[in-house]
């Protein structure tokens, strides 16, 4: 569902739910931060350079241009600040960029953190991330799962059944990037292995304890062959600390 139209009856639940811990922003020094609780930061935007990378996490999810420096359909779960969409938006001009978030309050402030409008490339749905992956089939060339509340990482965008669901979302050697929270990482990424046949590769975060996933469809990490400490860094900030 488009964020004109009307909300589900399951984001009529959600607002309820999170009547109580709606999100926030914080402003200082130049800087536009996105909490849902103190102490648990989703997103940071530097004021006069919007579509910089701030967070080392997002630096470390761009590595799928790695595998697939054109892709023609990127897929998003969660919005939050919009630091990874809005930065794709402006550096890869021949992608289309489609968004499921959740929450009609983070989407509420996506003026606050220069989030692209809708338009025939960019569009954000209001609708759970599951839901908006299940009803895709063979679509995306990139698929970035970075979906979180309150709690952490809802149960619907981490079980088996959902990576499954994103393999089949793919488009033939398509890459799923998924952002593991360290306390959990192990888990994840056995759901993950087994959805990709084990066609998975890891790596950290230069300022945070968060793992990257990099899972491949097809042939999309043939080029791991040669060793994928030895691959070029990507060009501007897109560093990464390989595990």
């Amino acid at each position: 569902m488009s964020i004109g139209e009307e909300l589900s009856d399951g984001n009529e639940e959600y607002k309820r739910q999170s009547s109580t811990s709606a999100p926030f922003i914080y402003e200082e020094d130049g800087t536009l931060a996105l909490y849902f609780k103190m102490g648990a930061m989703q997103s940071q935007m530097l004021v006069n350079q919007p579509d910089f990378l701030m967070l080392g996490y997002t630096r470390s999810m761009m590595g799928f241009l790695l595998f697939n420096k054109h892709p023609r359909h990127i897929g998003t779960i969660g919005l939050g600040g919009g630091s990874i969409q809005k930065h794709c938006y402006r550096t890869l001009p021949h992608s289309r960029i489609s968004v499921a978030e959740i929450s009609p309050e983070v989407i509420a402030l996506r003026d606050r953190f220069c989030i692209p409008k809708d338009d025939s490339r960019f569009k954000v749905f209001c609708e759970d991330g599951a839901d908006f992956i299940f009803r895709h089939s063979n679509k995306f060339d990139v698929l970035i799962v970075d979906g979180f509340d309150i709690t952490g990482q809802p149960e619907q965008l981490c079980s088996q059944r959902f990576y499954g669901d994103c393999y089949n979302a793919l488009a033939p050697n398509g890459v799923m990037v998924v952002n593991m929270p360290d306390h959990d990482s192990r888990g994840l990424l056995a759901r993950i292995r087994l959805s990709f046949r084990n066609l998975v590769v890891v790596v950290g975060c230069e300022d945070g304890d968060n793992q990257i996933a990099f899972a491949g469809k097809g042939n999309a990490l043939a080029q791991l062959d040669g060793g994928f400490k030895t691959l070029p860094r990507i060009k501007q900030h897109h560093t990464m600390k390989f595990s």
